[in-house]
């Protein structure tokens, strides 16, 4: 739809008006499930809640690059106010700040750029291409403060901290939903109205996507706190949508979109589900759970089918569009040349291996959540009460519409998503296979139900009995050595060149922010023992500069 000659300012089209629609179903699931799960600051978080979701839809309908900023740089604020409500989260919401604010410095750079080689803030009226410096430096900054609001690397780091210390459903509406559909949409339309793409931006992209797929998944491998973990895996799948949207063709252009809504739909109830374990068991510590699907069977299926979904099992919709990823990066291996192959070769692999990774995670999280011996005394009196003890109605409605949607968007995704929402946004998709995803959900359901069916026949299930440990042949507590799953992985942080990788990485050596942190802190304590209050110092310091200035006017 081109933009309405009424209200310049604004612009609906197919690439904004579903963003707009997924904007409205997040925010409105997010208040239905925050009715149980906020007690205290009702009204403060309800008008944080409504305010950012009228400013990401100003994001999205902005037609002009003015308007853009002025809710794009809102939306950081409403996004400290949100993480602030925690408790203990004030570190995390200061970190939040400060990277998407630094990275909001960068984009008003990048607009300023824009308009001095356009001599127009109109999106519409846009269209560079890098022939010049100043067309790729502006680019860049654009992009950089897109991927400091998706969390892709390098500014990717506050996710995994704001994540760990906001209210769930705060998560759930911004890390993982909210801030993924505003940072990838924006670069998408940088890609495809404000910029012509050549081969090094877009091997760019896909260099960044690949990273940050890997580096992201296996931080997340070895987390032991379940919010904290899904933060890791929020940063990972950004990877898959900005590999997708680097490829430059539209089969992955279209697929890096499509897993931006898939991703804020399955992450957004993994968070949902967080925050109903966080509920029922106080606490979100991967060691301190387990025994929880006969207590919360909807909150169990509903985390299951999101954990398919993000690790790209079929017939789910996480599949679907990775698969798309997929095809875009094997049409670029059609390049002549040779080094663009070599590098769409390791994107793939990295992509793939990253599926594995991400896969391996999630079966350690359903393991030591839902399906572990528990190690929490709530849960425990509670299984021997017999009852169920599922959250209340609110709490685990929005999970399970979203783990439908998990279903739907994979099972149809020829009929329905894609039909109605990403083709009309990206034209000439062209599918180099076929998937038959509702053959393939018959023939995976039939090999489900038939193994059941045998299972059940055939009493194997009398063969399953549980029973004391035994150490040195002497029997034990079987609570005293219970299996989680969760040291399984630390093994990886003891393996060779990854045990330094690991230790620099706890230690912050590759976040940006505490980088830049520590070069401030020391600029900030030689500036302090320079003005030390002695006025001789500041004598000499005078003197010193004035015959500064008196060399540099004489050579003048």
């Amino acid at each position: 739809m081109t933009t309405s000659r009424f209200y310049p300012l604004l612009r609906l089209d197919a690439l904004n008006s579903f963003v707009v629609l997924a904007i409205a179903l997040f925010s409105a699931l997010t208040i239905i499930y925050s009715l149980k799960f906020i007690k205290e600051k009702r009204l403060q978080y309800y008008t944080y809640i409504i305010l950012t979701a009228f400013a990401s839809i100003g994001v999205v309908l902005a037609n002009n690059l003015i308007l853009l900023l002025v809710f794009w740089g809102f939306l950081g604020l409403t996004l400290y106010l949100l993480v602030s409500m925690g408790q203990g989260s004030t570190d995390a919401a200061k970190k939040t700040l400060i990277i998407v604010g630094g990275s909001d410095a960068l984009m008003l750079l990048g607009v300023a750029i824009i308009y001095f080689l356009t001599d127009t803030f109109y999106l519409d009226a846009i269209r560079l291409e890098f022939n010049s410096s100043l067309a790729v430096i502006s680019y860049i900054c654009i992009a950089l403060a897109c991927f400091a609001k998706a969390g892709a690397i390098p500014l990717h780091t506050w996710i995994p901290d704001a994540a760990k210390s906001a209210p769930a459903p705060v998560a759930a509406f911004l890390p993982a939903s909210l801030d993924k559909l505003l940072g990838i949409y924006l670069l998408a339309r940088l890609n495809l109205d404000l910029f012509t793409m050549n081969t090094a931006m877009n091997t760019f992209l896909m260099v960044i996507g690949a990273v940050t797929i890997i580096t992201a998944v296996m931080m997340a491998l070895v987390q032991h706190n379940l919010k904290r973990l899904l933060g890791y895996h929020a940063v990972s799948q950004v990877g898959y949508m900005v590999l997708g949207i680097g490829t430059g063709n539209p089969i992955g252009i279209a697929g890096g979109i499509f897993h931006m809504l898939n991703h804020a739909v399955y992450k957004s109830c993994l968070f949902f589900t967080a925050g109903n374990i966080e509920y029922r068991a106080k606490t979100s510590e991967l060691d301190e759970l387990g025994g929880l699907a006969k207590l919360m069977p909807v909150t169990y299926i509903s985390c299951l089918v999101a954990s398919f979904s993000i690790s790209g099992v079929p017939p789910f919709n996480g599949f679907f569009s990775k698969w798309m990823i997929y095809q875009g990066l094997v049409t670029q291996l059609q390049s002549a040349d040779y080094r663009i192959q070599a590098i769409n070769i390791l994107c793939l692999a990295a992509a793939m291996f990253g599926s594995g990774l991400t896969l391996a995670s999630f079966m350690k999280l359903i393991h030591a959540a839902f399906l572990g011996q528990p190690n929490n005394a709530l849960i425990r009196r509670s299984l021997q009460g017999g009852h169920k003890d599922e959250v209340p109605f609110s709490m685990w409605l929005p999970p399970l519409i979203l783990a439908v949607i998990c279903v739907v968007f994979g099972v149809f995704a020829y009929q329905i998503p894609l039909r109605v929402f990403i083709f009309p946004a990206v034209p000439g998709v062209d599918f180099i296979g076929t998937w038959f995803a509702g053959l393939s959900t018959l023939l995976i359901a039939s090999g489900l139900v038939l193994g059941l069916f045998i299972f059940r026949s055939r009493g194997l299930g009398s063969f399953i009995r549980q029973d004391a440990a035994f150490m040195g042949c002497e029997p034990e507590d079987l609570d005293k050595h219970r299996i989680t799953g969760i040291e399984f992985y630390n093994t990886i942080k003891e393996y060779g060149i990854l045990k330094g990788i690991y230790q620099k990485a706890e230690s912050g050596v590759y976040d940006i922010y505490e980088q830049v942190k520590k070069v401030l802190s020391g600029a900030g304590r030689f500036l302090q023992y320079l003005h030390n209050g002695v006025l001789p110092s500041y004598l000499i310091w005078a003197l010193l500069g004035m015959i500064g200035l008196f060399l540099i006017l004489m050579k003048g």
